[in-house]
């Protein structure tokens, strides 16, 4: 029997759409203010967060093999099949920016709009409702 915290899983999942939202405005109406490149840093900490949090709850809770980087819960839980293959690629480039954002953020060019920003907004929106299918699926 699985213990799958559902609840602090839905918590970060809830976070989504938010995170999503705040990335499609600043793509959509990008300038490059220092605003911008400040609130583009924190949606991407967010975005990372959530995929990594959420990824964690479910390796532990299914008894999946311990994760040793950020990118291994990428490879676990995608190996798992808790998200399409399509998406991984791009869940992995995610996650390896979390060094860059928290520990070398002195050095981030926070001009510049950078690249996963138009396009996550659809990838979380894929992972959140993935998430939640696969939970569906395997706590029947």
């Amino acid at each position: 029997m699985y213990y799958v915290n559902r609840e602090q899983i839905a918590e970060r999942l809830a976070a989504v759409p938010a995170a999503a939202e705040g990335m499609s405005q600043l793509a959509e109406a990008w300038d490059g203010t220092l605003l911008q490149g400040l609130a583009q840093e924190r949606a991407l900490h967010m975005a990372i967060e959530i995929v990594t949090d959420v990824g964690s709850y479910l390796i532990d809770g299914f008894l999946m093999r311990d994760a040793s980087s950020y990118e291994d819960i990428i490879d676990i839980t995608g190996a798992e099949g808790v998200f399409p293959a399509e998406i991984r690629e791009k869940l992995l480039e995610l996650v390896k920016l979390r060094k860059p954002l928290v520990q070398d953020y002195y050095k981030w060019n926070r001009s510049e709009l950078h690249p996963l920003t138009p396009i996550l907004p659809h990838i979380l929106t894929v992972f959140k409702d993935s998430v939640e299918g696969y939970l569906s699926r395997e706590l029947l």
